[in-house]
């Protein structure tokens, strides 16, 4: 059961850092993985199927962002996704692969649901960036333990 919580928390976190919430995820991660007393595969399988499943929920958000776009309680300032519409109009999808990076990564999320990237694009290039980032963030941890 504590290993339920303890992946469970580690989901949530995940989730939380992807959406336009203030949140890190990959101290939870690193935290988690010098403990030493969990999968490392199940570990980053977890992060990674969360912070895409934030993504997504940016994306949905995205479809229908432009009638609260102005709203003061909108998460996003108009500056924020201006720039990630103009970074995603100037590469395309392909900017998605910059979606772990932090500050310009979420908006783009939204900014593709804005511009209706496909789902299966969104989430094929979103997932690579993503779970790509915890590989590496995994591997620097491991090496240095």
């Amino acid at each position: 059961m504590a290993d339920l919580v303890v992946y469970g928390g580690l989901f949530l976190a995940a989730l939380a850092a992807a959406t336009l919430l203030p949140t890190q995820s990959e101290a939870a991660l690193v935290g988690l993985l010098l403990t030493e007393n969990y999968s490392v595969a199940l570990l980053v399988t977890v992060a990674s199927l969360g912070n895409v499943m934030g993504s997504v929920i940016n994306w949905l958000l995205g479809r229908g962002i432009e009638r609260f776009r102005e709203r003061s309680w909108f998460p996003a300032s108009p500056a924020m996704l201006d720039r990630a519409s103009h970074w995603y109009h100037r590469y395309g999808r392909w900017t998605l692969l910059a979606s772990w990076v932090p500050v310009i990564g979420d908006p783009l999320t939204v900014v593709a649901g804005v511009l209706r990237e496909p789902l299966w694009s969104f989430l094929l290039l979103v997932t690579a960036a993503k779970l790509g980032r915890y590989l590496v963030l995994t591997a620097i941890t491991l090496n240095w333990m």
